[in-house]
């Protein structure tokens, strides 16, 4: 990752490109992590290494930051799973979520183009090297033969495992390219749910709909409902304490529905329309998961625009 020479006029520059980076960089170690509070804590070691590092010998600073969180990444996520590996069942991943109405454009379009809870469900069940070449090159679009240099392999190797994680990554659904009429389905969900209409939820949740669960810390925390009927009447259950004040907002790029205000909030329900039926829906009530909106900027631009991996 070489770009032009650069010039650093001292410790006050440079902390400004970096403080331009960060949404970048918490971009990359958020849909590397599927933890805001991890990402954040990436992109801050990233800054101490930066500041033992000879900042005049960088010629592309945005690279260099790139290729040191993505290593620290692959630590995290290598040390996550030797310590998960007497555990049952596998890490939910933490939503970014905020109002319909964010405080101005740019961050409305940061929140539309985060990257999605089904696709992130989905990187969970990567290896730690599948996921980092994934992310780095389908997402951000980094080359393998860089993706190589960063995990000590080849580029054809990296390339192997991008395209080993692509096949897991095309078996999650997709979701609609249209939000407006992502929203219309959300819409008639909710409305269903709050009028008691078991025939109307039928009609909105796709046939395999999958209902995640969140609910913190245990063996027993993270379920799943599947079928558009045991969902229906999950749903029905529960709507009477979840839906009768619920806010719509967006939830990692879709519409979703948030329980509480976006300061406090008490759960979130993120939903996943895919050919104009819900196809999955994720409930987090972790409140260790549940954060104020955090913009994550140049999260999933070039993943939206290449298809989805379809390549």
């Amino acid at each position: 990752m070489t770009g032009p020479a650069r010039l650093v006029a001292g410790p006050e520059s440079l902390a400004g490109e970096f403080e331009a980076l960060r949404p970048h960089l918490t971009s990359v170690a958020y849909s590397m992590l599927g933890s805001v509070t991890e990402a954040q804590d990436a992109v801050q070691e990233s800054w101490i290494r930066l500041g033992r590092s000879d900042a005049r010998a960088i010629d592309d600073l945005r690279a260099w930051l790139t290729t040191v969180v993505a290593r620290i990444c692959l630590d995290m996520l290598k040390a996550r799973q030797a310590r998960r590996e007497d555990q049952v069942g596998m890490r939910f991943p933490e939503p970014v979520f905020a109002g319909m109405a964010a405080d101005g454009p740019e961050q409305q379009a940061v929140v539309t183009e985060a990257v999605g809870l089904a696709l992130l469900v989905v990187l969970e069940n990567l290896t730690p090297l599948e996921r980092l070449a994934f992310v780095l090159h389908d997402i951000f679009d980094a080359p393998f033969e860089d993706i190589g240099k960063i995990i000590g392999r080849t580029a054809e190797a990296a390339r192997q495992l991008a395209s080993r994680a692509r096949r897991r990554v095309r078996a999650a659904p997709r979701p609609d390219e249209d939000l407006s009429a992502q929203r219309h389905v959300v819409d008639a969900f909710l409305t269903a749910a709050r009028e008691g209409d078991f025939d109307r939820l039928l009609q909105v949740l796709a046939p395999d709909v999958v209902l995640w669960f969140d609910s913190g810390p245990g063996p027993t925390a993270l379920h799943e409902i599947v079928g558009a009927r045991a969902v229906a009447r999950e749903i029905l259950r529960t709507a009477p304490r979840f839906l009768p004040h619920a806010l719509s907002i967006m939830v990692n790029g879709a519409p979703g529905v948030l329980h509480g205000t976006i300061a406090e909030p008490l759960c979130v329900l993120g939903c996943t329309v895919a050919h104009g039926r819900i196809a999955e829906l994720h409930l987090v009530a972790d409140q260790a998961k549940l954060h104020s909106p955090v913009w994550l900027v140049d999260a999933a631009t070039a993943w939206r625009a290449r298809g989805r991996g379809h390549r």
